[in-house]
């Protein structure tokens, strides 16, 4: 692993908040996505594959359909009145918009949306929060066009439709298909992180409790985490070693928020035994809650991490109602940092163009202020006549629509950077996206996968950057 110092910014951890790793006793994980990553369009690929054949069990005409990574990216919303899927920025205004697979014309868009503000707490919103919302998005957004087409079941409208999409993706995930094929030919589903098993090392040497609390199965969760981990840890040591909790089935957010008991897995088939009590360090379990994590580590709830990938399930429930410290993980960030050094040079100058545009435009207004000062006949007289304001105002005209004209290409392929379609995942526009809002609310630290925090050693200090206003600047 590269120290610090030679890490390249895409593998940087990010803070929002400071954060001092040498103050947390205990440090909890998430597995998918999270611990074990996967080859993401192979799983959600499977998943898509899965659910389309439960549909065409159904009757319904879904044999042409492919699951397309650039249909849908995570931290897009899904509008179920309507059948549409948008971007929106930290505002909840809606930036862009597709209508099934198509993206809405300007003008369109603007007919629907100028009056209506996301608040993904109501149900007519669905946030993509994760990963495993991409085939989600995929299936629906072509459904939809099979609905518009009239080649679906006519009692059905966008909404009912939504909750069919929802409830055969939740199928995929829950009635143990998917995984045992993932387990069958884990090296075309996973990708391996050598260095997550020293970054975990590390904290786990330093004095750190560290836990696991998954909603996957045990059979599942011992299976991936032992490829994920065993060849990569010191000899005779084997990934339970790390933990002093393993919780699995932890039916999260309710493992947050809820109280739930514990029920001891006494041994590799999955027999139960339920807890009274507290849990034991060094022992693996179903369900719980997180309440009993803490009295089980003696620890307040400013003295726990918990790293995991669901923007909603691993840090939004437990920063807002535990207060936790929080830690997500965002493996797209790298496409995003990687697509803006690569757009430096254009970037730079598409706002040269701007600034350029913003003095003329200043110019132009203070033409047009003249004018009508003059004919009006009040305030200062103008140094110029009419006649000269009027070719000095007009002038200034014709340079703006040149410069339009250089600046409308640069700004469109600013819209399109990391995925064509949406552009990227922390922006809308010129504003923050509305994922990238929900980040900074809840995440007090953000990065791509988790062996980046082992460039952090479990003894920083994790300084947030200093907060600005607009009239901060001094431009």
């Amino acid at each position: 692993m590269q120290p610090e110092n030679q890490l390249t910014h895409t593998h940087r951890v990010f803070s929002n908040r400071t954060l001092n790793f040498r103050a947390l006793k205990a440090i909890g994980y998430d597995m998918d996505y999270t611990l074990v990553d996967y080859q993401t369009e192979m799983v959600e690929s499977l998943i898509f594959a899965h659910a389309l054949e439960g549909f065409q069990a159904m009757g319904w005409p879904v044999e042409g359909l492919r699951f397309n990574t650039d249909m849908v990216a995570r931290g897009l919303v899904i509008d179920i009145e309507l059948g549409n899927i948008v971007k929106a920025n930290r505002f909840g205004f809606i930036k862009k918009a597709a209508h099934g697979t198509r993206l809405l014309e300007f003008e369109e868009q603007r007919a629907v949306y100028a009056r209506e503000i996301v608040d993904i707490e109501e149900p007519r919103w669905v946030f993509l929060n994760t990963l495993f919302s991409l085939s989600e998005g995929s299936v629906y957004s072509q459904l939809v066009d099979l609905l518009d087409k009239g080649l679906l079941p006519r009692q059905i409208g966008y909404v009912e439709l939504y909750n069919k999409v929802r409830d055969m993706v939740d199928a995929q995930h829950a009635d143990g298909r998917m995984k045992p094929e993932i387990m069958r030919d884990p090296s075309k589903y996973l990708a391996i992180h050598p260095e997550t098993p020293l970054a975990l090392l590390d904290q786990f040497y330093a004095g750190k409790k560290l836990f696991l609390a998954t909603n996957s199965d045990w059979t599942y969760t011992s299976a991936m985490m032992a490829i994920a981990f065993d060849p990569y840890l010191p000899d005779g040591m084997k990934w339970r070693d790390l933990f002093s909790l393993v919780i699995v089935d932890a039916r999260k957010p309710d493992f947050f928020t809820a109280h739930h008991p514990f029920f001891h897995i006494e041994s590799d088939d999955g027999l139960l035994r339920t807890v009274k009590g507290q849990p034991e360090l060094g022992n693996a379990y179903v369900g719980g809650c997180a309440a009993l994590v803490e009295k089980t580590f003696g620890v307040s709830s400013d003295e726990i991490l918990y790293v995991g990938d669901h923007l909603f399930t691993d840090v939004h429930i437990t920063k807002s109602v535990l207060r936790w410290r929080t830690a997500l993980i965002i493996r797209e960030i790298e496409d995003d940092i990687a697509a803006l050094v690569a757009f430096a040079p254009t970037e730079a100058s598409l706002a040269a163009k701007m600034a350029e545009k913003e003095a003329i435009e200043n110019q132009l207004a203070q033409a047009r202020i003249s004018i009508q000062r003059l004919k009006k006949g009040y305030g200062p007289k103008p140094n110029q006549d009419k006649q000269k304001l009027e070719a000095t105002a007009q002038g200034l005209r014709n340079r703006l629509l040149a410069i339009d004209d250089e600046i409308t290409p640069l700004a469109i392929a600013s819209t399109e950077l990391a995925n064509p379609r949406w552009g990227l995942l922390t922006r809308a526009g010129n504003e923050k996206s509305l994922l990238a809002e929900q980040v900074e609310r809840y995440a007090d630290i953000y990065t791509s996968h988790v062996p980046n925090l082992g460039s952090l050693t479990p003894f920083a200090f994790v300084r947030s950057p200093r907060g600005s206003a607009p009239h901060d600047s001094r431009d």
